[in-house]
């Protein structure tokens, strides 16, 4: 279903100096010598789109350094003078708002922590009534797409027009390699709801670490992300937060250097005609593959239904782990990676489960009427 968002094309309300488009600067504005040196070394680099900083700083545990707060507000202006860099706030609440629209910013972002909660959204939009600003919404902590849609809308009815999502990661559970997992595959079904909806990676807070934050990157634009939010701090040994996920503005520097850009689609009629030769072989796999399945599903129905009246119970153990291990190990031998396989046979289990599991509940609605009929 398409998101019935009214939304103003990216390019009319920040210009990129050069691509891909990059909003940088420091975790936190930590003391104005600082934010202003940064601002003056990011500048330098031509790369720069907008300038970014923490001022209010919403830490998991009391005690933390918790932003410098409205006196940053300031040092940014300053910077902004004398680099001529747009700049960049997260808000949080209507009151950050207000002081925001007084000093001149020029972009908000609401962060992960307000997004998950439709009461603090609420209260930003409600503060954002009548103002013409651009707005970024990252993605909510956990991983729900809804809460990240319901954000955007929220923003949007406010009349925010210029308007764009950022893609952070997600909180898990599970230790990997990332502060917080991408998960690309909800930040590519928001693109599917909203098409003409811009969305910024931000590859610090998923990266964690200044390490992956290339690779990140690269993923990003190879999606088609419309451009990047990275961490820059001129001593980020010193940073008072965050600090292992910051560059140096020269890291930066070369860092989006090294970056490959891609078009989306290519004006050349001979690619065109290629892709679409390919993109019919495709269509009709998929076509076969759920035709497949169905099959597959009808045996299921009849494994069932067979269960039903030998009191066979549903899950068979056995039977669901030599299935796994024999079609991991065909599709390890088919180039097939093994994660990718037990997911989709997993998905496959689990309707096979619901199916089998309805024909047994409709065996019981009969017994059911006999018994209070009796």
């Amino acid at each position: 279903m398409k998101l019935d968002l009214k939304i103003q094309p990216l390019s009319s309300w920040i210009t990129a100096k050069k691509q891909p488009l990059l909003i940088a600067g420091p975790c936190s504005a930590e003391t104005e010598e600082q934010l202003v040196a940064t601002a003056h070394l990011l500048a330098k680099t031509g790369r720069v789109t907008a300038l970014r900083a923490g001022i209010w700083k919403p830490r998991t545990r009391p005690g933390e350094f918790e932003g410098i707060g409205s006196i940053g507000l300031e040092w940014l202006k300053r910077a902004k003078a004398e680099t001529g860099l747009p700049t960049a706030v997260e808000v949080a609440t209507g009151k950050h708002v207000e002081e925001a629209l007084k000093a001149g910013v020029d972009i908000f972002w609401v962060g992960a922590r307000s997004t998950v909660n439709p009461f603090t959204v609420q209260e930003i939009a409600d503060a954002l009534k009548g103002v013409d600003i651009p707005v970024m919404v990252k993605n909510p902590v956990n991983p729900d797409l809804s809460l990240w849609i319901g954000a955007l809308e929220r923003i949007n009815n406010a009349g925010i027009t210029k308007l764009a999502a950022i893609h952070r990661g997600f909180s898990s559970f599970e230790k990997t390699a990332f502060r917080n997992e991408p998960m690309w595959d909800l930040a590519i079904n928001l693109k599917t709801h909203a098409p003409d909806l811009p969305i910024i990676n931000d590859p610090s807070h998923i990266s964690g670490n200044r390490e992956l934050i290339p690779y990140v990157s690269q993923k990003a634009l190879d999606l088609d992300m419309q451009g990047l939010m990275i961490e820059s701090h001129i001593d980020p040994s010193v940073a008072w937060t965050d600090a292992k996920q910051q560059l140096t503005p020269a890291a930066l520097d070369d860092l989006v250097g090294r970056l490959t850009l891609r078009q989306p689609e290519t004006a050349s009629s001979e690619v065109k005609d290629k892709l679409a030769e390919l993109r019919n072989q495709i269509d009709k796999l998929d076509d076969l593959v759920i035709q497949k399945l169905a099959e597959r599903m009808q045996i299921v129905e009849k494994i069932g239904q067979y269960k039903k009246d030998n009191g066979i119970t549903i899950l068979q153990v056995n039977r669901w782990d030599e299935i796994l291990q024999k079609r991991t190990q065909y599709g390890k031998a088919l180039k097939l990676e093994a994660d990718f396989t037990e997911k989709l046979l997993e998905l496959i289990h689990s309707e096979s489960i619901r199916k089998q599991t309805e024909i047994m509940n409709q065996s019981q609605a009969p017994v059911q009427e006999k018994l209070t009929h009796a």
